[in-house]
């Protein structure tokens, strides 16, 4: 198993619950700012004034050592030395076009912009390059800058296109509200104890061993699929992801993944995806809903297919139940017999002319079914039920592997987890409920009415999408 630098995943956790100090519900916030920067993305806070978002970004650069803090609010009216330094005099008067940059955001390694919306062209030319490839243009030096994460915040989501290419910059996109009703006493009480914390920083060397480790982290091929299923499904909702923002957030999942010694990306990791892939809430809201959705669900098997063929395996057994057929004899041949009253009418005509009584076919006896018939219909049902059988286990590892998410992870909360366990529990009873379905109707299968005769075997039951199973 993939071991991360020493305790790292211990250092992580105590990061975490020393910068949620005197926080009131934000530490699902907390959770993906730190996520991206150990990563080395960039977070955009998008919410109301007052929802401590600068504050996030200020406790977010005591959890990393070795480099200086920036912020700025930009407004209509900003120009670029607020962000990137004054003009140097001296440099000037060389025929010299350079910025004084200390202090500034080139020099930054975790940086705030409030209202990062209002930068002008020319500021947002010189961020774009900053946030892509952390260098800044200083007149005719290409100077490396040290950034870690840059954290964004707006009270809106602007509409126009060119604020839009500046949002997929922003890889973790988080909606941050108002804390609740039940959470305000709470709010009112809380001693801000943000100066008390011990919190030990990470370093750059930490930092680049865990990214490092992440690289390892494998992408097993049925979450590629799942993936590759909910691409489709969001261009069909006309949500389209760019191909660099799908590389970019298997990334950040491999980071998470790697932070708590894991050498592989789980189902568990993709609930991360909604705030990497969408910006509005109600498409993050779709994304969380599609994958709780489709949690624990074979494409091939899902339950509605599932339901469908026991559905058919009932009608065929009522089908069966109700035949009439002709009167067979225990050989398996057409029995005929005197027809009482066509032989009371016959022993009339009989007595006139010397003749005898008729013989008649009956059609009042119920179908009787083959020992070929019978087992074939069963054996097609146990084939449903071994499937059945198999999906529901999985189910059941999956259901634990969840429950130990909820109470392990490092980036889940808890009621992340709620409504996908919700959606799997769901279809853990339907799944038993179309169990004692089969076991019923095979027992009805069993009870048919027999011949003597093996019989021949029928066709199987049409299972539609479960080609599977064969007789």
């Amino acid at each position: 198993m993939l071991i991360p630098p020493p305790s790292f995943t211990g250092a992580i956790r105590l990061a975490l619950d020393a910068l949620a100090t005197g926080l009131v519900e934000r530490q699902r916030e907390l959770r993906y700012c730190l996520l991206a920067a150990l990563a080395g993305e960039h977070s955009l806070l998008l919410g109301p004034p007052g929802t401590a978002k600068s504050e996030l970004a200020r406790r977010l650069h005591g959890a990393f050592s070795g480099g200086a803090y920036f912020e700025r609010l930009l407004t209509r009216f900003s120009v670029p030395e607020e962000l990137f330094g004054p003009l140097s005099l001296a440099a000037l008067e060389s025929d010299r076009y350079e910025r004084q940059t200390a202090g500034f955001l080139p020099e930054a390694n975790i940086a705030f912009i409030d209202e990062v919306f209002h930068a002008n062209s020319a500021i947002l030319n010189a961020l774009l390059m900053l946030l892509n490839e952390r260098v800044f243009d200083n007149g005719t030096t290409r100077m490396q800058c040290p950034l870690i994460s840059l954290v964004g915040a707006s009270n809106t989501i602007p509409a126009d296109d060119t604020a839009q290419a500046f949002i997929d910059r922003f890889l973790v996109r988080i909606h941050v509200k108002p804390v609740t009703a039940a959470a305000f006493p709470q709010l009112l009480a809380q001693l801000d104890a943000c100066g008390d914390r011990a919190l030990e920083p990470f370093s750059p060397d930490a930092i680049h061993a865990l990214q490092h480790a992440a690289q390892r982290v494998q992408l097993p091929h049925d979450i590629i699929v799942r993936l590759a299923d909910l691409r489709a499904a969001a261009n069909a909702e006309g949500l389209v992801v760019s191909d660099r923002r799908w590389v970019k957030t298997v990334r950040l999942l491999r980071v998470a993944a790697a932070s708590e010694g894991r050498a592989e990306i789980d189902v568990w990791d993709l609930l991360l995806l909604p705030v990497c892939l969408a910006v509005s809430e109600a498409e993050q809201g779709w994304v969380a809903e599609w994958l709780a959705a489709t949690m624990g669900v074979h494409q091939a098997f899902t339950p509605p297919r599932l339901t469908q063929a026991v559905d058919a395996f009932e009608s065929q057994l009522t089908a069966e139940r109700n035949a009439n057929d002709l009167d067979y004899d225990e050989s398996g041949r057409l029995r005929f017999r005197a027809d009482t009253h066509a032989q009371a009418i016959a022993q009339e005509i009989g007595d006139a002319k010397g003749g005898s009584a008729a013989l008649r076919m009956t059609y009042s006896r119920k179908r009787r079914f083959g020992e070929l018939h019978i087992s074939a219909r069963t054996r097609q049902l146990d084939g449903l039920s071994a499937m059945l059988d198999e999906h529901r286990s999985a189910l059941a590892v999956l259901q634990s592997s969840g429950q130990r998410a909820a109470r392990e992870r490092l980036w889940l909360a808890a009621e992340q987890l709620a409504r996908p366990l919700a959606v799997l529990g769901e279809t853990g009873a339907l799944l038993a409920a179309l169990a004692a379905r089969i076991i019923e109707i095979r027992t009805g299968f069993d009870a048919l009415p027999r011949l003597q005769a093996p019989g021949v075997a029928p066709e199987p039951v049409d299972l539609g999408a479960l080609t599977q199973l064969t007789v």
